[in-house]
């Protein structure tokens, strides 16, 4: 059986659909499963051995030329040619939708009209899912991808899930018990306080590398380097490098964003901080923690000037890190 996969973007929702590869596999052991992604996040899903293509593609280059319409469209026909009994959506957006059906198979899935944002991307399926849009994020990635071939996955399955992040890049001198921050986020209002993070290091006084993907974002994280001989730093490699490097830390504390989800894909301990994003983008584990400001998230409408993260004190977020590090 031959399953192409369409979910383009991003880091964390990527991760969050990635754990259903090891299902499928389970009950369909000799399927071939392609995966097509914007060119951006394909490191994510290398030397995972559940996918036997990663197939690259740059829609957001017709954001700034949109004469690449025709170069992409043409890298999509190429794929068709693979000939797949089924094409599984599993982005629920118009353009998700439109590439799936230009990929072509016997059947292309995807949720129904009730069940995501842009209803109109239903039209393009044969086979649609129902699943509240408000459920938990990874339950609708896994049942999404898994419902359409007659498997059924369980919380408690997903709970009890392997690891299915890899690495094949290495990264030397790397001490032997260190923490990791994630301090940035697509939005500010996402954005913990720098300030309080200076306090949970100084807290737990461990090494601690802080990861950052922007310019500002390294300005952020060279503040907070001055402020305390705990942090450092991470230099800016590859994700198949931050995959490695995540995959040794003790403990990863961040945002709401991509590279704070690779802990959970990996098996690591974690504590996401959440403020204008609902909760239930995760799954909550032994070693899986999550922190929630106290104000109330509508899931069809976030509101982005929601800064409520900031109140949320250090010392909440110190205290169960101390427990995760009793664990250990």
């Amino acid at each position: 059986m031959k399953i192409c996969i369409v979910k383009l973007s991003a880091m964390g929702d990527i991760i969050h659909a990635m754990v259903a590869l090891q299902f499928i596999k389970k009950a369909l052991p000799h399927a071939r499963i392609d995966w097509i992604v914007e060119r951006t996040f394909a490191d994510v899903l290398k030397n995972n051995p559940d996918i036997d293509n990663i197939l690259p593609i740059n829609l957001k280059s017709l954001k700034k030329k949109k004469s690449e319409i025709f170069t992409q469209y043409k890298i999509l026909k190429t794929y068709s040619k693979n000939n797949y009994d089924i094409v599984i959506d599993a982005q629920g957006l118009l353009k998700s939708a439109i590439v799936a059906r230009i990929i072509g198979a016997k059947v292309v899935a995807g949720f129904d009209k009730e069940s995501v944002r842009e209803g109109i991307a239903s039209l393009f399926y044969d086979k649609k899912v129902s699943i509240a849009y408000d459920a938990n994020t990874i339950d609708r990635n896994v049942t999404v991808l898994c419902e359409p071939l007659g498997i059924k996955v369980s919380s408690d399955m997903i709970l009890k899930k392997e690891k299915f992040l890899f690495a094949s890049s290495q990264v030397p001198n790397l001490p032997e018990i260190f923490n990791i921050f994630v301090i940035g986020s697509t939005w500010e209002s996402r954005n913990y306080p720098k300030e309080k993070f200076v306090e949970i290091a100084e807290a737990l006084k461990t090494k601690t590398y802080i990861v950052w993907g922007s310019e500002e974002e390294h300005k952020k994280a060279l503040w907070m380097q001055e402020q305390s001989k705990y942090l450092h730093i991470l230099p800016r490699g590859s994700l198949d490098e931050l995959k490695y490097v995540i995959s040794k830390c003790a403990l990863l504390i961040g945002n709401d964003t991509g590279p704070t989800h690779m802990a959970w894909g990996l098996n690591v301990p974690s504590i996401t901080i959440f403020g204008p994003t609902p909760t239930n983008r995760v799954y909550v584990t032994p070693i899986n923690k999550v922190v929630k400001s106290k104000s109330v998230v509508n899931h069809y409408k976030l509101n982005k000037n929601d800064f409520s993260i900031c109140d949320i004190k250090a010392d909440e977020i110190i205290k169960i890190a101390k427990e995760l590090n009793k664990e250990i």
